[in-house]
């Protein structure tokens, strides 16, 4: 447990600091789509909840890479 926290302290490369990024952007998207007021297709609100998974498990391991020694 020791190691996972030391590791998400890090720095982060670069690389992985755009893909976190681009995961969070994904599941704000996707989770508003999913909480939409209005009635969508059945199809998008799946599609929706499978990227808010995908993104939250993109950004979790962005944020636990660590630089090369």
């Amino acid at each position: 447990m020791k190691q996972l926290i030391q590791r998400v302290n890090a720095p982060t490369p670069k690389f992985f600091k755009k893909l976190r990024t681009i995961g969070l952007a994904l599941a704000a998207v996707a989770t508003t789509i999913a909480a939409a007021p209005v009635a969508l297709p059945a199809v998008i609100i799946k599609v929706a909840g499978y990227i808010a998974v995908a993104s939250g498990v993109l950004s979790a391991v962005s944020q636990t890479a660590v630089e090369g020694e």
